[in-house]
């Protein structure tokens, strides 16, 4: 925690400085009221707005709620490259910046800010925050049982595949302490959508960060169009067998297999 100038407190209790990176593409009618949902559930953080030079006036938008409120901030990005490296660059912006946690978030609502004291107070005692949809607690609130399903199986096959201990491994409302973003080898990643978030699930895991997972109610967007399409979600199972197969080509050649015991050890 700490204070601004003015006045003002900024940060999080034992967690410090915290930026809270929203990247927008199209989210004209979502980037207000979800920056003020934000500052209402958390005075103390900070926003960045990264927006992917959305024709619809979203960065503009963004620009007005900066200037009138110092605690939100605007990176404005060439053109429309992903989910996955508008945070790679939020992290980025952050990290240069001094900012001890980041939170990623989605413009359209259906990460509830107000769930975001909790995440935050979680981090106080992990690395990686992930607000799950999937663990004991948690809610989906308008969803068609055609996402629950591929949600909750895309999820188990993510488990089960790459033997993380995480049962939202898609979910794409997160803490990341500082600390947790220098051990991950993020110039590796490269996936851009939907398996972005697996990909740093797996890379949090394999870094042997504390990782944690607090539930959370995720609703459904009101506004706007989603941006998932099947040919995101074929990329993400595409590359879960990927880094599946080559997590288990690494083990054997690290002998982590059929020890002398007779147990199987996995990464």
């Amino acid at each position: 925690m700490g204070e601004a100038a003015d006045g003002r407190t900024v940060g999080h209790p034992g967690v410090g400085r915290v930026l809270v990176v929203i990247p927008t593409y199209n989210e004209a009618d979502n980037v207000t009221r979800i920056v003020a949902r934000v500052r209402e559930a958390a005075p103390g953080v900070e926003i960045l707005v990264a927006d992917d030079n959305s024709p619809d006036g979203t960065g503009a938008i963004a620009e007005t709620l900066a200037r009138i409120d110092p605690q939100v901030h605007v990176l404005h990005r060439e053109g429309k490259e992903g989910l996955g490296a508008a945070y790679l660059a939020g992290f980025a912006w952050a990290r240069r910046r001094g900012y001890d946690a980041v939170v990623e978030m989605d413009a359209d609502g259906s990460h509830a800010p107000e769930d975001l004291p909790a995440l935050l107070d979680a981090a106080r005692d992990a690395d990686v925050v992930i607000g799950s949809r999937w663990t004991r607690g948690a809610r989906v609130v308008n969803w068609p049982l055609r996402r629950l399903l591929l949600s909750r199986c895309g999820n188990l096959y993510a488990r089960l595949a790459l033997r993380m201990p995480v049962s939202d491994a898609t979910g794409g409302y997160r803490v990341y302490r500082s600390t947790a973003l220098d051990a991950i080898d993020l110039a590796s990643v490269s996936s851009r959508g939907y398996a972005f978030q697996v990909e740093l699930s797996r890379l949090a895991h394999r870094a042997g960060v504390r990782m944690v997972e607090v539930p959370i109610t995720f609703a459904e967007r009101e506004h706007g169009d989603s941006k998932m399409s099947p040919l995101i979600v074929a990329e993400a199972l595409w590359r879960i067998t990927g880094w599946a197969v080559q997590d288990r080509r690494t083990a054997v050649r690290r002998g982590l297999y059929g020890t002398a015991d007779g147990q199987v050890r996995w990464p």
